[in-house]
């Protein structure tokens, strides 16, 4: 296989404060970064080793050239990071105020990545990719819904595994209801299902109501999740679901079986990217041939050491660092 891994969604610039631990108002500079989710994705993985590349956009403009540079730098193929002239690439400016407060300004009124089009999907070499990463907020808008469906089809006629991230940003979708509705549609093609307890919770409910990222399920929500859940896996015929859970670890529910994996205490920074560092470390050793258990494990490690530091996919650890840091907690 050419690469092991493509991901699909968005990209962005992140604009980081320098000032740790400042109120947002009283921040005087910024270190700049590439992120969105399923690109974090891709230079998470590649930094492990992977050959990975990121299915994304940016404008014709030298923010977009920042962008590709600054991708391939970090080891990402970016032969399909399509241009979209006239167009620009979102911004996050992100406060950071340890231990629990990152304050996230996000500009995304027509980003460039929600205008890939089937088209441009047909150039992906599918049949030479062991794996695609989804992301859940491709679905949101624009002809990006299209293409990542056509996308999520066809590596599943042609058994190149599929792993969804929910990543779900509410402020994206033009109802409560939609983010469900559109991911619910695809599920069939998904092998692996990855999010929080809010964003399974916002996938599966008929009437999820106002479910935001971080905020926590009330116990009813629990308990209807738990049925949610159960209903899901009665029905699903190949799909594993990770339910990260913070602190806690993580937990694998696959059709015949259901356990957690603890996660690694450590003293946290900054969260602001742990799970797509989680995500990296799980589908790289699943793509080695590792167990569920193991692999979550690692996920969890990569997590770990990325609330540890400052800033987002810059966090993210190399292999010889995420081994150091297996072995001197106690292994695997």
């Amino acid at each position: 296989m050419t690469y092991d891994l493509i991901t699909v969604g968005r990209v962005n610039m992140d604009l980081f404060a320098q000032d740790i631990g400042a109120e947002f108002a009283d921040i005087t500079g910024f270190d700049a970064a590439v992120g969105g989710s399923p690109t974090n994705v891709a230079m998470g993985t590649a930094r492990l080793g992977l050959r990975s590349a990121a299915f994304t956009a940016v404008g014709e403009d030298t923010v977009g050239e920042f962008v590709l540079r600054y991708l391939r730098d970090a080891g990402v193929v970016t032969d399909f990071v399509k241009c979209k002239p006239g167009k620009r690439i979102s911004l996050a400016l992100v406060g950071v105020q340890p231990p629990s407060r990152f304050p996230l300004t996000f500009y995304r009124d027509d980003p460039a990545d929600i205008h890939l089009t089937i088209d441009d999907a047909t150039t992906l070499p599918l049949d030479e990719t062991r794996a695609i990463l989804l992301s859940g907020n491709a679905f949101s808008r624009g002809t990006c819904a299209d293409a990542a469906r056509r996308i999520a089809e066809r590596a599943a006629e042609i058994d190149c595994t599929v792993f969804m991230d929910l990543d779900l940003r509410p402020t994206d979708w033009s109802h409560p209801h939609a983010f469900g509705v559109a991911l619910r549609s695809v599920l069939g093609h998904i092998d692996v299902l990855i999010g929080t307890e809010e964003e399974f919770y916002a996938l599966l409910a008929p009437e999820p109501g106002a479910v935001a990222t971080g905020a926590g399920l009330n116990d009813e929500q629990c308990a209807h999740l738990e049925d949610l859940i159960e209903e899901l896996m009665g029905s699903a015929d190949r799909t594993t679901l990770i339910l990260k859970r913070g602190g806690r670890g993580s937990e694998v529910i696959t059709t015949t079986e259901r356990f957690m994996v603890p996660g690694f205490p450590v003293g946290v920074v900054n969260t602001v990217g742990a799970g797509d560092s989680f995500a990296s470390g799980l589908i790289t050793s699943r793509l080695r041939g590792e167990d569920w258990y193991d692999s979550c494990r690692i996920g969890n490690a990569c997590g770990a050491i990325t609330v540890t530091r400052h800033g987002c996919a810059v966090a993210f650890p190399t292999q010889e660092e995420l081994e150091d840091f297996v072995a001197a907690n106690g292994g695997l």
